[in-house]
């Protein structure tokens, strides 16, 4: 029997403790006095009569009532119903007259002489019945204020005597009623019947859970029920109170049968409103007029009742319930709340479709949850472990074996169940298996089978649920006939009050508590009631297997696979290892699945006997390998139990190593993460132990049969029942046994625990304590630390305590003196056994032994390890292949030893034979680190494939991305690796052997590291490899002239006073002619001048001024690559500024020879020749980084001029091109540079013939007649393109014509939205002339006459639009700014990062490899750079200049200015021209490869950005689509995209000109060609390689003259890079050729010896692995091979490659007839059906002097003339240097003297006077075939005789004479008089026949 009330309770307001208007209560009475000893007194009562504080009010309010729940120190609740009504008082403020003054002074308000003060009637119970306490309160209230004649003691006694049932039985009989039944009276006429439910474990909900969902909704509650079994904060607004406790309970009702266990509110007062920014998970219920003061809280999920509203703040994440079940929950719910639903549509709907009254929605809604938890739940009873039986059953739960066998380990919402504190309360509540049942449990145990059939028919659901809601509803309503109340209410008169109430009387304490004392001393003379429990055992429900094999958890275990295993299992213990060998992969594959590992386990188990399996070596391998892959794919929880199952295993198979010494399994098989797991030490032991007690008592109770019953099948014997059925049946008899048969049990179950602990202790340190203890592998990859193991956590820090200092996470190291393998096992297993041992009831004496006994034990078997490490150490190692050397280049040096490695296979699927072909990866060998290289060498572990090389390498200077890595090799072990990554698309993925220390590891990352970033350019690979012989040769050259270090340092340090004495001394100075250039080349080298320095270059003047050591330097700077090409442009000559011609529109400035106007720069630049130097240092400021506007090219035809330059500053003078014409009344400095800059401008648009000729006059027709006579008429059709190809490159969107007709080589432009840039429209004022709109004739073509009629500049410039916005044109100005968006520099870096993750992704991905390479947008990027290059070549080609003027002028400004020549200019085109191109553009002109290459250390931290490889990918783009235009390969530009970054050659080091020149690498090049095994400059060694093998060479150049260039830029004409995906397991990249010859001749060597096999012509060729170009070679380079082979095995020295490939086509030429001769290559290109090219669209139209003309030919190669024409460069510069030595082309030969460079005696040389190609051809001696250079005769403008000098040979004067070209003079010195008077006609001669 309970008490129906505890505490009765009258609390008011109180006078006395007002602050500032806010009252606060206080208890007037209570009854009675003294608390009860079962139920104290709640503290804080008054807080929660007025959760919105204590007020007064001017008007009388309704009385109200709600209950708020009060929880006590020992979790229970107390519920208190508050029945509040308000009494008159007197205004306490009128009374209080200084705190009336107060108030006066601050507002005058009228107070009311009265007011009303809040009473609260409150009736504290342990019960909840809320109605009846509303009745009992209402009573009496009624009697107080109708003047009842009961007296108020009387009614509060009996209230308070009243004693109620608890909980009734099982089905109620007629004296049960009597028990569930409780009629109270209060002596007032009044008359309840208290109805107490059937089960107490049921919760009551009265109409609470179905009111709640109408509030909220299907989904709102959902997501509450979710939040609050997965412990999230819950809070519940509304303004009414009682709704906030009922929804409070609704949300408890639903969780049944989990029993919500932390803080529980359902009405909150407002003072304290703090509790709400707790950590911990709570339900709280808040009254809305505190809204405003929850709104900052952010992780709280904020219910509001009134609104029907659920707010789920941003960081709080809500795992739902796992999908069917979500679904078919809500679908019941449906069902329940809204029948209507489902025939809502129906043209008949059924009449009765209305959802049941609202008292049994509530419990089918009820139903549905308990269906959900049986769900749920289902068989959660086979997961749990009887550790204790006896005095008190103790419980755990097998977490991960549940989840598992339901298949349901991934799913968050029950793992966060699970591991939640109401389901731990649930195992220890529901888990012992005697105990009463009720409807869960016979739900969960007898009806799965049901529900599992009706899951997927909502209908039976539907009916099973309604049959759980009339259970669910006769618990709470046994007889609802009998509810019944008579109270009498308040008359209305006495609700509604006209005059005032009395006050609530003070009661007499003495009379209420007379009843008190009378009721207690009834209860105790009353017989003691007992309450009636029916105890049974609980049942366990089916076991779990068949409902998972049912879901179908689909790990492929076929019968096949489990056979597999099971046979080699079989070959393995029968010896038969070959045969085991042989199914080892097949197996390993198997054991992925969780079938295959169980079968495993139970295979090994028949091997045991009598706990140990003695193995050879072998066979211990074997199994050893398998075990490791059986446990490397369990999780760390074992879910499957495979890592139960093979404990007992590890300790028993093992190996003898010697005399006593034995190896077992588990110390090979402990680098699993399960094993340093503390839940699954405690799983496995309570399994053990429950195992153990169950034998226990399976003995006693069997006695002597227990031996009997071993050998029986089972069947009918003890055996088969479970530990909890004897669980059940123990705790049945427990209470018949005597005191010492129970004292014994407890004794027996205690003693077992503890013999399991000390075997448990055994058998971890086993599995924890390493083979090598002086390694911490172990402790080092899992988490061996002082951290607590809650079976609700699976948090596990990395190791902490002692091991913490020890171990640095940042860096990975470990100290090895302080971290102790044998303290940190202890720790971990005394922790585990403290757990297991207090949760077991293990007496304190055996823990404190355990505790002593387990260091000894670790002790112990350390000293065992020892001596087995020992012995294993001496074992022949297994055969593992033996270490391949890698070959390296010459001066490339290992500097570490190779290292035995696993090359693992990453996200790239071709060699792993996923795509077919044998796996060649994984593959087994050795990393070396070269002082040049990263090289892994190996061989496959496949056996198929066993005899192939795998070759990975990159240089170390391309290394982008280094970072360790955990991998699961291929013998099972998890070992630490490293995942590499280079800029060349190579990933290196490695794991490290276990023979490999892990400080070695650290030793090769460090070494990697200091390569990779050496602290300054000297350490890289280019300078670092020919070290000691370049010492030995400045050695031998200090004494003759200084060395080029010294110089380059006078140069700088002389820079400002030289540019002084310049400006000063004008002094005529005799130009030392080109030939007399000095070098470090020694006296026998001196000769060896390679073709490209010889080419014809003009008279060069340096300033007299120089000191002669910096003079030599200048001369080198004037042979740079710039000022050839300057030269071969017409650009000007390097004159004094006195004598320079005045004719010429431009000059060579040496302004920047010292570099101190602009460091970047090159030292000779070209200005226009009216500019003087002065104006160009004020320019220079303007720009960033000085690099201020300067020309680089000139179009031959239409003289344009290219610019290059920086964007300007940002501040202020970009206004120069915003407003130039603004006056202003002072002139500042400012203004006049920007006027300078307008002069510099027009002085470059006055260079243009254009211009000059136009007179000014800007209209187009005007230009275009100007020079129409040089420019054919196809230009017309071109030019509409430009204004088009404008409005693309700024963005404009405008409908244009889709295509245009083809002037030159054109593609069709289409505007897209994403392949066009992705610019906003610009302001429409700027560049109006190009990008204005042209209307499209009706055909599609644009109308001309209005594009004639546009105007058109003379100078565009290409500016950054973030600089250039607001620009006003001015309508006079010659110049216009196009502003585009550039792609930003960390664009790149992205771009780029996110391409190497395409290309070579680290493992596999879901996006595929097309969607990855668009994500990385670097197509968009080229697209960009190739539209705006195209637009730059229109516009020189349609006679505008361009001047390109982006970010610093060093990254996309060069590439735009290199494409744009490239295109338009076929020089460029060739070795020559390409080479010239990049020195020129990107070594000369300072793009920064050190900085963005991150070369060294100080620029390690700006990352890698590949501007360059872009650049070359542009020109591979234009490469494909023009194959014929390029006399370089593909193959070239990968060549150049490789060793650009590889830090072989010094070409591509350092930022600048300048800096080269500092450092001393400048000029080096050319002078230091002692070595010839080491090249220096990458173009040397291209060069010596395109001599000897055809391998840069591209057979199908076959060029047009003049060619100009339009590719298609839009992103679906690009195509993706072959460098960027294509590899070559065989040899590694191909771009090192030394290795390729060693590798060649290495391979003929092994395979000799097998000449008496039979030789098959046949061979296998794999992608990825061959290379292809090498095994499959085209048909040209292939018979090259083969002639040369030919010639050698006859013995005739080899032609030269080129000599043989020009024969070739020369004969083609002249066998084809005069008329039409299509070219020998456009021939080739037909007959290899490459006719699909655009070279090849049969109609070109062709650019003459006359007009268009239509040529049918192919090609008219035959068509090139070799009459010099001026400004025009002659065709036979473009043949190749490499000639034959056929007499037919000599015309005259001989040896003449030619006077060399500076200070350099005359030489005799053999020349050669060729009519044919129009050549004067010299070589060193008649004998030799390589021709030294050339003199083109086209450009001899006159030939004299000479006067001999002072080095001259001392022969006759008249023997000597000159030769002027246009560009400089030579001398020559016959033999004799005669001889010269020969040279001199003959040449004479020559040249009157052209």
């Amino acid at each position: 029997m309970a008490r129906l009330a505890d505490y009765f309770v009258v609390i008011g307001y109180d006078l006395d403790k007002r602050v500032e208007g806010e009252g606060q209560g206080c208890i007037l009475q209570r009854f009675p006095e003294k608390d009860w000893e079962d139920s104290p007194f709640p503290q804080g009562i008054e807080l929660f009569c007025q959760p919105s504080g204590w007020q007064v009010v001017p008007e009388q309010q309704p009385a109200s009532f709600f209950v708020a729940v009060l929880t006590d120190i020992n979790s229970d609740r107390h519920y208190c119903a508050c029945f509040t009504f308000w009494e008159c008082l007197d205004n306490p403020q009128k009374a209080d007259g200084s705190r009336a003054d107060e108030a006066d002074e601050e507002a005058d308000v009228v107070q009311p002489a009265r007011v009303f003060a809040p009473k609260s009637l409150v009736l504290v119970s342990q019960l909840d019945y809320t109605e009846v306490f509303r009745n009992c309160l209402g009573l009496i209230y009624t009697v107080h204020v109708d003047d009842l004649s009961v007296p108020l003691e009387t009614v509060i006694g009996n209230l308070l005597t009243c004693v109620i049932p608890l909980a009734g039985g099982s089905q109620p009989g007629q004296e049960e009623k009597a028990k569930s039944l409780r009629t109270i009276t209060l002596g007032a006429g009044d008359r309840q019947v208290i109805q107490t439910p059937i089960s107490d474990s049921l919760p009551v909900s009265g109409c609470s859970v179905a009111q709640l969902f109408r509030q909220l909704g299907i989904v709102n509650v959902l997501y509450l029920f979710c939040a609050a079994l997965t412990e999230h904060k819950i809070l519940f607004l509304s303004s009414s109170y009682q709704r906030l406790t009922d929804a409070c309970r609704g949300l408890l009702a639903i969780m049944f049968p989990l029993k919500y266990s932390f803080t529980y509110v359902p009405i909150l007062p407002g003072k304290l409103l703090e509790v709400l920014s707790t950590p911990t998970p709570f339900i709280i219920g808040v009254n809305s007029f505190f809204r405003s003061e929850t709104q900052e809280l952010l992780d709280v999920i904020i219910a509001d009742l009134d609104g029907g509203t659920v707010t789920i703040p941003e960081c709080v994440h809500i795992s739902l319930l796992p999908e069917p079940l979500l679904q078919q929950t809500q679908t019941a719910l449906s069902m329940v709340l809204d029948p209507e639903l489902e025939v809502a549509d129906q043209a008949f709907p059924p009449q009765s479709t209305q959802p049941s009254a609202l008292k049994i929605q509530d419990k089918e809604i009820r139903a549905v949850f308990l269906w959900l938890f049986a769900r749920l739940f289902q068989g959660y009873r086979w997961c749990l472990h009887i550790i204790r039986i006896h005095p008190e059953p103790v419980i755990r739960f097998h977490k991960a074996a549940f989840l598992g066998q339901r298949a349901l380990m991934e799913d968050d919402f029950l793992m966060k169940v699970l591991d939640g504190m109401a389901f731990a309360a649930f195992v220890s509540e529901r888990g012992p298996p005697y105990r009463t049942t009720d409807l869960f449990d016979d739900l969960v145990a007898n009806q799965v089978e049901r529900i599992r059939q009706e899951e997927s028919c909502p209908h039976k659901v539907l009916n099973h649920v309604k049959e759980l809601a009339e259970q669910l509803f006769k618990n709470e309503n046994p007889y609802p006939a009998v509810a019944m109340h008579k109270v009498q209410r308040p008359s209305d008169s006495s609700l509604n009050p006209t005059q005032n109430q009395k006050p609530f009387p003070v009661l007499d304490e003495v009379s209420v508590q007379l009843f008190i004392d009378h009721a207690a001393a009834k209860l105790k003379t009353a017989p003691p009631v007992v309450k009636a429990e029916v105890k049974s055992m609980v049942p366990s429900g089916p076991p779990l297997g068949d409902t998972v094999d049912r879901n179908g958890c689909v790990m492929a275990n076929s019968a096949r696979r489990l056979e597999v295993v099971r046979n080699c299992i079989s070959y393995i213990f029968e010896n038969k290892m070959l045969e085991a060998k042989k199914l080892m992969p097949a197996v390993l594959r198997a054991l992925k699945g969780r079938g295959a590992r169980l079968c495993f386990t139970q295979e090994l188990n028949q091997h045991v006997l009598q706990n140990r399996a003695v193995l050879d070596d072998q066979q211990f391998d074997y199994i050893v390998r398998m075990m490791n892959c059986t446990l490397q794919d369990c999780s760390h929880m074992d879910e499957h139990g495979v890592a139960a199952a093979l404990l007992p295993l590890v300790t028993a198979f093992c190996r003898k190593l010697g005399a006593g010494i034995t190896q077992f399994a588990y110390s090979c098989v402990q680098e699993h993460t399960v094993w340093t797991n503390m839940q699954f030490w405690e799983a496995m032991f309570y399994s053990d132990v429950q195992n153990h007690i169950r034998a226990l008592y399976l003995e006693t109770e069997d006695g002597e049969q227990h031996s009997i019953s071993q050998q029986q099948d089972g069947s009918g014997s003890r055996k088969d029942i479970s530990a909890l059925e004897l669980a059940s049946e123990q705790s049945r008899l427990w209470p018949t046994f005597g005191k010492e048969m129970q004292a014994e049990l407890v004794q027996k179950e205690e003693s077992t625990v503890f013999s399991q602990a000390i075997h448990y202790a055994n058998r971890m340190s086993y599995l924890l304590l390493p083979l090598d203890t002086s390694k911490n592998r172990l402790l080092k990859s899992s988490g061996l630390g002082d951290v607590e193991s809650v079976s609700n956590s699976y948090v596990t820090n990395s190791i902490a305590g002692s091991m913490a200092e020890s171990y640095d996470t940042e860096s990975g190291f470990e100290d090895a003196e302080s971290s102790d393998v044998a303290n940190s096992v202890v720790r971990f297993i005394n922790r585990f056994v403290d757990k297991v041992c207090n949760e077991s009831g293990v007496t304190n004496e055996h823990l404190k032994a355990l505790h002593i006994m387990i260091p000894d034990i670790v002790q112990m078997h350390i000293e065992t390890l020892d001596a087995v490490h020992r012995e294993s150490k001496r074992l022949p190692p297994i055969q593992k292949p033996k270490l391949l050397r890698p070959t390296l280049l010459p001066g490339e040096e290992l500097m570490m030893d190779g290292m035995r490695v696993h090359l693992v296979p990453d996200g790239r699927d071709e060699a792993t034979g996923l795509m077919g072909g044998p796996a060649l990866l994984p593959a087994e060998g050795a990393i070396f680190l070269t002082t040049y290289r990263l090289i892994f060498k190996g061989t496959p572990t496949d056996p198929l494939v066993g005899e192939q090389v795998v070759t990975r390498s990159f240089p170390i200077a391309s290394l982008t991305k280094e970072k360790k890595i955990s991998v699961t090799a291929i013998d099972q072990y998890v070992q630490e690796g490293l995942q590499l990554r280079s800029c060349t698309f190579q990933l290196i993925k490695i794991a490290f052997d276990e023979e490999v220390e892990s400080d070695l590891v650290e030793v090769f990352r460090k070494h990697l590291h200091k390569l990779r970033y050496p602290q300054h350019v000297h350490g890289t690979f280019a300078f670092t490899v020919g070290q000691c012989g370049k010492l030995v040769v400045e050695h031998k050259t200090k004494d003759k002239n200084q060395s080029l270090k010294t110089l380059s340092r006078n140069l700088v340090k002389t820079a400002k006073r030289t540019i002084v004495r310049q400006n000063v001394s004008r002094k005529k100075y005799s130009p030392p002619t080109w030939e007399n250039r000095s070098s470090l080349q020694s006296e026998l080298d001196e000769d060896e001048i390679s073709v490209s320095e010889e080419v014809d270059h003009s008279v060069l003047t340096l300033s007299s001024t120089i000191r002669s050591s910096d003079r030599q330097t200048m001369s080198n700077v004037v042979e740079r690559a710039c000022c050839r090409d300057y030269q071969r442009l017409g650009l000007g000559t390097l004159s004094n500024s006195l004598t320079r011609s005045k004719s010429e529109p431009f000059r060579i400035s040496t302004v920047n020879r010292m570099y101190s106007i602009c460091r970047s720069y090159p030292g000779l630049l070209i200005v226009p020749q009216t500019i003087p130097d002065s104006t160009i240092q004020r320019i220079s400021r303007c720009y960033r980084q000085n690099r201020f506007p300067v020309v680089c090219w000139r179009n031959s035809r239409t003289k344009a001029v290219l610019l290059r330059s920086a964007g300007l500053h940002a501040k202020g003078v970009v206004g120069f091109f915003k407003s130039p014409n603004t006056p202003t009344a002072v002139p500042s400095q400012a203004d006049s540079t920007s006027l300078e800059q307008e002069k510099y401008l027009q002085a470059i648009i006055g260079s243009m013939p254009s211009y000059s000729e136009s007179s000014g006059r800007n209209t187009l027709s005007g230009f275009s007649s100007a020079h129409m006579s040089t420019s054919d008429s196809a230009d017309k059709l071109r030019q509409p393109k430009i204004g088009m190809l404008m409005k693309q490159v700024m963005g404009v969107k405008e409908e244009v014509p889709g295509t245009f007709s083809r002037g030159g080589r054109w593609g069709s432009i289409r505007l897209t939205g994403s392949g066009a840039l992705r610019l906003s429209a610009y302001n429409p004022d700027v560049g109006p002339r190009l990008a204005g709109f042209e209307s499209p004739q009706p055909n599609g073509g644009p109308s001309e006459p209005l594009f004639l009629r546009q105007q058109k500049a003379f100078l565009y410039i290409i500016g950054d639009k973030s600089q250039l916005k607001g620009g006003k044109q001015d309508a006079f100005q010659q110049w216009e700014v196009v502003p585009i968006e550039v792609c930003d520099v960390r664009q790149v870096k992205n771009s780029f990062k996110k391409l190497i993750k395409a290309c070579m992704p680290s493992s596999v991905t879901a996006d595929g490899f097309l969607r990855c390479v668009e994500e990385s947008e670097w197509m968009s990027l080229l697209h960009r750079v190739l539209q705006v290059s195209v637009l730059v070549v229109e516009l020189l080609d349609t006679g505008s200049s361009a001047m390109v003027s982006l970010e610093d002028g060093w990254d996309v400004t060069t590439q735009v200015v290199s494409l744009v020549q490239l295109l338009s200019d076929p020089y460029y085109r060739t070795f020559d021209g390409f080479r010239l191109l990049v020195e020129k553009e990107w070594l000369s002109f300072g793009h920064r490869f050190s900085h963005r290459g991150a070369q060294t250390l100080a620029s390690q931290s700006s990352g890698f950005t590949p501007v360059f490889l872009q650049f070359l990918d542009c020109v591979h783009q234009i490469h494909l689509q023009f194959p014929m235009e390029f006399e370089f390969s593909q193959y070239y530009l990968k060549f150049l995209a490789y060793h650009y970054v590889s830090n072989r050659f010094r070409t591509f080091l350092l930022d600048s000109d300048y800096e080269r020149i500092e450092l001393g690498v400048l000029f080096e090049e050319k002078g230091e060609r002692k070595s010839p095994l080491v090249c220096k400059s990458v173009w040397d060694y291209i060069d010596r390689l395109n001599k000897k093998a055809p391998v840069f060479y591209n057979y199908m150049f076959s060029p047009e003259d003049e060619e100009v260039l339009r590719p298609y830029t839009f992103i679906s004409n690009l195509k993706l890079w072959d460098f960027y995906t294509e590899e070559t397991l065989s040899e590694a990249p191909s771009y090192d050729w030394e290795l390729r010859g060693r590798q060649e001749r290495a391979e003929e060597v092994a395979d000799k010896p097998d000449t008496s096999a039979p030789v098959t012509q046949r061979r296998i060729v794999w992608p990825c692995y061959d290379n292809l170009s090498k095994v499959m070679p085209d048909a040209i380079s292939k018979l090259l091979q083969d002639l040369q082979s030919l010639e050698a095995e006859l013995g005739q020295t080899a032609e030269r490659w080129k000599d043989t490939w020009d024969k070739i086509k020369m004969t083609q030429r002249t066998d084809a007839k005069p008329e039409s001769k299509p070219s020998f290559s456009s021939s080739l290109l037909m007959a290899s059906n490459l006719s699909h090219q655009r070279r090849s669209q049969g109609v070109c139209l062709q650019e003459s002097a006359v007009g268009p003309s239509l040529n049918l030919g192919l090609d008219c190669e035959g068509g090139a003339t070799s009459t010099p024409v001026p400004g025009r460069t002659s065709t036979s510069t473009l043949y190749s240097q490499f000639q034959s030595t056929e007499s037919e082309n000599r015309s005259f030969e001989g040896i003449l003297y030619k006077r060399g460079s500076i200070l350099k005696p005359w030489r005799p040389r053999w020349f050669v006077l060729d009519k044919t190609k129009h050549q004067l051809r010299y070589y060193n001696t008649r004998q030799d075939k390589e021709c030294r250079g050339f003199i083109d005769l086209a450009e001899v403008e006159a030939v004299t005789s000479g006067s001999p000098m002072v080095t001259s040979p001392k022969i006759t004067e008249k023997a000597y004479f000159d030769l002027k070209t246009t560009k400089r003079v030579f001398c020559f010195c016959a033999q004799d008089a005669a001889s010269a008077q020969q040279w001199m006609d003959s040449i004479q001669s020559c040249l009157s026949d052209a």
